[in-house]
């Protein structure tokens, strides 16, 4: 078709459609009038307009390949951002499903009237934390938005330039800030910051000290940062609150490749008035943020406006519960998280020689994994790989996703390779039986 006088109907290229996909009318008739439309457009720009019935179908095809669905993570990245970040245990996928119906969210069973929504939740956290109260929203950017609202509108918080970070999705704190309507008021440079440059910011305008743990990079060299402590003293002399954005969420300080990051449980006996992390890295939860510390602060925060526009849902709520139960409990090993980063390469390794024995062109080499989700920046874990040797290692790649479930690895060195450390070993089999496809 090159023409106008070439284009089909809507209603004909909608039978087509609809008989070959189960997409429904409504949106069958979308695609169909976007794709036309289009067609129009190129053939009155003097280009082709190309088979519309073959653009239609292959729309069709594509959004509903392009549905959330399960995956095999084999990249070695634990708290893969593009895969969903932590894959929840099945206690809470479990809480999750349970919740998915009719659930006592904000209904007390006791007295029959409306109750706390998901008190639980926020007690646990701020028990696990030793913190005075918390309160759970919607994900790690929303708390700093709230707190930020809610405890410094109009007014200054003082923040290191070397601090002024930016994660994923052009998400820039200068931009949180402004969108709170703070004023962010910088002291000292990217790479050294002192407690005098604190000092000398601080004043009647301030409202707020903010720290902020730069947890996808590094700042190595010449360089100077305040700690927590210290900050917290400069903050009770000027008598406002010192905030801590730890970032990815450790509840307590920790051993081996987890002992550089900041823990909430740390920064608050610090003398830090609030702690911020997310849910959905480190804690091994769902997508949340958690805000824990003082309950004068947190309550200012909990009755804010933006504090329901924020809120965690009761999905979120239940999964949240179930994972911090388990860290109470100490059954971290029932988050896959943990059990992942807590694996040996040599446990790594003895399940990689089971799952490639026997399969030509494979073999099992050293190499290693690492944390994600913007958490320790520059370190790894030791691991066992998978290598596939091929010439064309991107095409084997392309052939692994298109397995049921899809199984997602890395090309390293010109190798495919699938490092099972972030692959559950029930998954074993099923990875076994595409390497052997290949």
């Amino acid at each position: 078709m090159s023409g106008l006088r070439d284009l089909p109907q809507v209603d004909e290229v909608l039978r087509d459609v609809l008989a070959l996909n189960d997409v429904g009318p409504l949106v069958a008739r979308w695609l169909v009038r976007r794709e036309v439309a289009a067609a129009r457009a190129r053939a009155l720009n003097g280009g082709e307009a190309g088979d519309v019935r073959a653009i239609v179908q292959a729309a069709a095809e594509q959004l509903q390949a392009a549905r959330i669905r399960r995956v095999i993570n084999a990249t070695g990245v634990v708290i893969h951002t593009n895969l969903g970040r932590a894959a929840l245990g099945e206690e809470a996928v479990a809480a999750a499903v349970e919740a998915a119906g009719t659930a006592a969210l904000e209904f007390d069973l006791v007295t029959g009237a409306r109750g706390t929504r998901a008190p639980v939740a926020s007690t646990l956290a701020a028990a696990l934390t030793e913190a005075e109260d918390a309160l759970i929203v919607n994900n790690n950017a929303a708390a700093l938005l709230l707190t930020l609202a809610a405890l410094a509108k109009g007014q200054e918080v003082i923040v290191s330039r070397g601090e002024l970070i930016e994660i994923g999705g052009e998400f820039r704190l200068p931009d949180v800030m402004e969108a709170s309507g703070a004023l962010l008021r910088e002291v000292g440079t990217t790479n050294r910051t002192h407690e005098r440059d604190y000092r000398r910011a601080a004043g009647d305008g301030t409202a707020l000290i903010l720290k902020v743990h730069p947890s996808n990079y590094q700042i190595v060299g010449f360089t100077t940062s305040v700690g927590v402590a210290d900050l917290a003293a400069i903050a009770k002399e000027a008598r406002v609150p010192l905030l801590f954005d730890i970032g990815s969420g450790l509840l307590g300080p920790e051993e081996g490749v987890l002992s550089d990051e900041p823990d909430a449980r740390s920064a608050l006996a610090q003398g830090a008035d609030l702690v911020s992390f997310s849910g959905d890295k480190l804690l091994g939860g769902p997508q949340a943020g958690i805000l824990a510390g003082r309950a004068d602060l947190i309550e200012r925060c909990r009755r804010h406006p933006i504090a329901r526009a924020v809120r965690a849902d009761k999905l979120t709520l239940a999964a949240m519960e179930a994972t911090l139960w388990a860290h109470a409990r100490g059954a971290r090993d029932h988050i896959p998280a943990w059990s992942m980063l807590q694996a040996t390469a040599e446990e790594i390794r003895a399940r990689a020689k089971r799952v490639s024995e026997g399969i030509s062109g494979v073999s099992v080499i050293d190499g290693a994994s690492v944390t994600g989700g913007g958490s320790l920046p520059g370190r790894s874990v030791e691991t066992a790989l998978i290598a596939v040797h091929s010439d064309k290692p991107q095409v084997l790649a392309k052939r692994l996703r298109e397995k049921e479930p899809p199984i997602v690895a890395r090309i390293e060195r010109g190798l495919l390779v699938l490092d099972l450390r972030t692959v559950a070993p029930a998954d074993d089999v099923a990875l076994r039986a595409a390497l052997q496809s290949l």
